[in-house]
């Protein structure tokens, strides 16, 4: 073996390291068993110790007073001991989604509040009578199924619930265009005389009232064409014969929306438009998706009403008679009188005129002795058949 003295000059023969020096602890397998044990006891500790509090420190202290308790309380709750409070269980709002506010409430376990009774709109519409359209708010069916007519007509006896009475209907037309004539008209006539509104009218809104205050029922005049139109003009917004039905119904609409709380419509002329199938159906249609009434005013033979009411469920009453083409007291008390005898013979008869004074101060004076005579005055809607 060489010895030192045989190494080069200068360099040092380098010693081979013990066994043992040349092993390396495993530091990281120890580091590893470590984090288990700790995480093993803390995992035996929540396991086996009962310890809400996770060993935080904590402390009673008992609270004694001398003052003496409210004695009303005290007495209210011996009165009135404390009640279980139950809750139901918990129901997500998606589900409630689309249900009306009561049932809602009932579901959610909430007190619904009290329903508050609505009265007319500005319109005289009652809530849940109407719908909004661009042309204004125009009658309509309810949620519920209650129809405009049924709603507005004034109660009364019917021809099936008066016995052998004879009945007889009046309605007055034309009012709404002389404000003052109006609410004259309101005043004088009798409550069961029927009153139809023209649309053109100023201040309807308080005629319209007085008239409903008075318990007066109330329809609505509508433009239909007559024969003879242009020159017989019945007023803006006539529903004229050879228009798309598109085009009328826009007018209806907004003959409609002029006033509300009326039982139904009476035609203002319109011999042509009624006699036309093509043009008076779709204006029967509306009515009665809407649920309201039409009275024919009698001037015209011609007149497809009967048929397309019947057809489209439209409650409907054809007048007999105009009781003023001759606008003097004399011809209208014998138009009367010819009405008188008609009910009589066929229990029932319905007379049209206009809100002209004469006509109005004869029909009051006529009414006071009707009953007298055997005669029952009913509004236009007893009359109406569906």
């Amino acid at each position: 073996m060489a010895s030192d003295l045989d190494a080069p000059l200068g360099r040092r023969k380098r010693r081979e390291a013990p066994a043992r020096a040349r092993r390396r602890l495993p530091v990281a397998r120890l580091a590893l068993a470590g984090i288990a044990l700790l995480l093993g006891g803390v995992a035996l500790r929540i396991g086996l110790v009962d310890d809400p509090d996770g060993g935080r420190p904590a402390a009673e202290v008992a609270i004694n007073t001398t003052r003496a308790a409210n004695p009303v309380v005290g007495a209210n709750a011996v009165a009135h001991p404390a009640s279980p409070i139950t809750v139901g269980p918990e129901i997500p709002v998606s589900s409630l989604a689309g249900l009306p506010p009561a049932a809602a409430a009932a579901a959610s376990g909430t007190v619904a509040p009290e329903p508050v009774a609505a009265g007319p709109d500005a319109w005289g519409n009652l809530p849940g009578l109407v719908e909004d359209t661009p042309f204004g708010p125009v009658p309509r069916i309810s949620a519920t199924g209650e129809t405009p007519f049924a709603a507005y007509s004034r109660a009364s006896v019917t021809a099936a619930t008066a016995g052998t009475r004879p009945l007889i209907a009046i309605i007055v037309t034309g009012l709404g265009l002389n404000p003052a004539g109006s609410l004259e008209a309101v005043e004088i006539l009798p409550e069961a005389v029927t009153l139809a509104f023209a649309p053109y009218g100023k201040n309807l809104e308080r005629s319209v009232g007085a008239a409903r205050v008075d318990g007066h029922e109330i329809f609505l005049e509508v433009p239909l064409e007559p024969f003879d139109y242009p020159d017989n003009d019945p007023g803006p917004e006539t529903l004229l014969t050879g228009q798309a039905p598109r085009d009328n119904l826009e007018k209806l609409y907004k003959v409609m929306s002029t006033f509300g709380g009326y039982a139904g419509i009476v035609n203002n002329m319109g011999a042509r438009f009624t006699a036309s199938g093509a043009d008076f159906g779709p204006m029967m249609e509306e009515l009665g998706t809407r649920g309201l009434a039409f009275l024919d005013d009698g001037s015209s033979n011609r007149s497809l009403a009967p048929q397309l009411a019947q057809a489209n469920r439209v409650p409907f009453a054809r007048a007999d008679m105009m009781l003023d083409a001759n606008p003097a007291r004399a011809p209208i008390l014998e138009s009367l009188a010819r009405l008188e005898a008609k009910a009589r013979v066929q229990g029932y008869a319905i007379g049209v005129a206009t809100a002209l004074p004469v006509s109005v101060q004869t029909i009051a004076e006529w009414a006071r002795g009707l009953e007298d005579k055997g005669l029952l005055l009913v509004p236009a809607s007893a009359l109406m058949k569906s």
